[in-house]
């Protein structure tokens, strides 16, 4: 289950869920809310009698394809080599990165920061001892706090990547007509996340101009106005 680099020109594979495990199966229940006409709160919302924890792991999946996906059109964009190391969003972020715990980190560009950030939860997301497809597995990682704690930054590394989507390109992606795309991917996972408690609050205030408005219409929806 190993994906295509989404950048610099290669062809990105979506991760799948293995049929028959309750990634696939939570999975298919979100595709078949949203193609019933459901609302995307709805969507978000945890089915009855399911794993909270597994809830998180088949989103972080397929959330990771998401940003991928859309990423992916922006990999042959020459204004990617623009961006010097360190400039990041808010201005007077620098954004850096570190290959292990025991090594140095580096500063590095925006662009560089998002392919390290998808390659990176990539690699998480197919290491079978930290995202298992098998049904027993499954149970007894997703119920871990390591495994808490690694959906938790993954979480937060995909919403800093969606600010510099925003704050970077999304004139380009405008351009291409991607921009419809992109807002509903991103309100699916601010919804999400917002529902689940997975974004601490000063981690979205780079991106309130989008995210007020957004969790208002959550809150909305969720009171039923």
């Amino acid at each position: 289950m190993s994906p295509g680099n989404p950048s610099h020109g290669g062809t990105f594979q979506p991760l799948r869920h293995r049929s028959g495990t309750m990634r696939d199966r939570l999975h298919s229940y979100t595709k078949r809310t949203l193609g019933a006409g459901g609302s995307i709160h709805q969507a978000v919302a945890l089915p009855p009698n399911e794993s909270c924890a597994g809830w998180v792991a088949v989103h972080a999946i397929d959330f990771y394809n998401d940003v991928c996906l859309i990423w992916q059109v922006m990999a042959a964009d020459p204004y990617l080599s623009s961006f010097r190391a360190g400039e990041g969003f808010p201005s007077g972020v620098e954004y850096r990165w570190s290959a292990s715990p025991e090594e140095p980190s580096v500063s590095v560009s925006a662009p560089q920061y998002i392919d390290l950030v998808l390659k990176w939860i990539g690699e998480q997301i197919n290491d079978p001892e930290k995202f298992p497809d098998d049904a027993d597995d499954e149970v007894r990682v997703y119920s871990t706090p390591q495994f808490a704690a690694l959906c938790g930054q993954i979480f937060r590394r995909l919403f800093r990547t969606y600010g510099i989507i925003y704050s970077s390109f999304f004139g380009t992606l405008e351009a291409l007509e991607m921009a419809p795309h992109l807002n509903t991917a991103f309100k699916h996972f601010l919804f999400f996340c917002t529902e689940f408690g997975l974004l601490p609050e000063r981690e979205m205030e780079p991106l309130e101009v989008l995210v007020k408005p957004l969790r208002k219409q959550y809150f909305a929806a969720k009171q039923g106005k």
